[in-house]
């Protein structure tokens, strides 16, 4: 039986390590916190959204992030310091934009592959992870917001979703609790939201029922390729100890740390860390729990999610900032978010509020990089971006097609993925 290392505890770490165990793969997990999902899995904004499916890459996004620069509260914060790393990365952010029609298509595509593997893990190892199937209702504020969403219906709909316009009145029938002033809306019924924390460590128990294992609190400090096996080599946080360990494969699921391990690999994996904020919102009593929204919402003008984490939770996220490996949680990026909750919701009590800040992987084609690398048995699916939670069990299912093929255990695995081979993921 083959050996297969995989790298990151997040929800593709995951999801691809579920996906192989099915194909009869023997898998180990390394992660360096104490428990799975402890980073940019831990509390985002909960969305199963194909309808936020377009990526970033236009000249729009630019003009945004140089008008904002000194903007401190800013949906779109860019550091302006100087760094290589960052400002190479935007220099082929900005080249990918010729691609940003194509890239939206195969983005929401993946997204709709991604929901029957998720649900059917979900039912099949009855993990309960406060899933909501009311839809995703996208708000606007303007005229000039509400056209550009219609150009990418049509892109949305290339990609197979199903996504309505609704009327300001249609809008307050959906969620009954949303205030504010709006001009219009879209509404995609198909999407849905969960908690991903919930989901990933329900999963990962699942993975260890199944047999494998996982290492925690332990950092991946060197990669070891040869011509039979790659070794790993690993320190214990905990236990101020080091170990080497050998594999027949590698698949590196590490965030915002898989440029390094990829560059000890011989690939270029050009990964930045983009921070985005959330908070929890605990709702005490019952005049706040009929207030919050049940149906998510997104803010297209804001870049504000939402999601209903059951009865007594309202999750709200959103914002991009462009400050390097930073995890500081900023007052004046939090309170953006509060204020937003009690424009649109002023009866949802916000004394208990939890904030929180992660580091999305992002490519500059804001497209994941799933697939072989360069040397045999290395192989990659990482830097989801802000998709991550959406595209994750799809892109797991693409790694397992590609790592049975090249790779082949014992145990054949019958089922073939309709979405593996996609040439934007290579």
């Amino acid at each position: 039986m083959k050996h297969i290392a995989v790298i990151g505890a997040g929800i593709t770490g995951v999801t691809t390590c579920y996906s192989l165990l099915q194909r009869g793969y023997r898998v180990t997990v390394f992660d360096k916190n104490r428990y799975a999902a402890m980073q940019t899995s831990f509390a985002n904004g909960g969305q199963l959204s194909a309808s936020n499916a377009e990526v970033w890459t236009q000249a729009s996004t630019i003009l945004k992030g140089i008008k904002w620069m000194l903007r401190k509260d800013a949906p779109l914060l860019v550091n302006p310091r100087p760094n290589w790393h960052k400002y190479s990365w935007m220099a082929e952010f900005m080249s990918n934009i010729p691609h940003y029609e194509k890239n939206t298509i195969e983005s929401a595509r993946l997204a709709i592959a991604a929901r029957e593997h998720l649900f059917s893990w979900a039912e099949r190892e009855n993990i309960d992870f406060d899933h909501q199937t009311r839809g995703i209702l996208h708000l606007y504020q303007n005229r000039e917001g509400f056209d550009h969403a219609t150009r990418v219906n049509d892109m949305l709909a290339k990609g197979g979703l199903e996504r309505k316009a609704v009327t300001v009145e249609e809008m307050k029938v959906i969620e009954p609790a949303l205030g504010g002033d709006l001009y219009a809306g879209y509404y995609t019924p198909s999407d849905s939201t969960g908690d991903i924390h919930k989901y990933t460590r329900g999963l990962s128990a699942a993975c260890e029922r199944l047999g494998a294992g996982f290492i925690y609190d332990s950092s991946v400090e060197q990669l070891h390729h040869d011509d039979t096996h790659i070794r790993v080599e690993f320190s214990n946080d905990a236990m101020a100890s080091s170990e080497v360990r050998n594999f027949d494969g590698i698949v590196i699921c590490a965030g915002i740390e898989s440029r390094r391990l990829a560059a000890q690999m011989g690939d270029r994996v050009n990964i930045y860390p983009v921070k985005g904020y959330s908070i929890t919102v605990n709702l005490p009593d019952e005049e706040s729990q009929s207030a919050a929204a049940w149906v998510s919402l997104l803010d297209d003008d804001a870049k504000v999610v939402t999601s209903r984490l059951g009865k007594s939770r309202f999750r709200i996220a959103g914002t991009a900032e462009f400050n390097g490996i930073n995890y500081d949680i900023r007052d004046d990026r939090i309170k953006p978010l509060i204020n937003w909750c009690r424009r649109y919701f002023p009866r949802v009590d916000t004394e208990h509020v939890v904030p929180w800040a992660g580091l999305r992987p992002m490519m500059p084609n804001m497209m994941p990089r799933v697939g072989a690398g360069k040397l045999p048995g290395v192989y990659y699916n990482t830097g989801h971006g802000h998709l991550g939670w959406t595209l994750s069990a799809a892109t797991a299912e693409a790694v397992g097609d590609v790592i049975s093929h090249s790779l082949p255990t014992r145990q054949p695995y019958s089922v073939s993925s309709p979405i593996a081979g996609s040439s934007a993921l290579a």
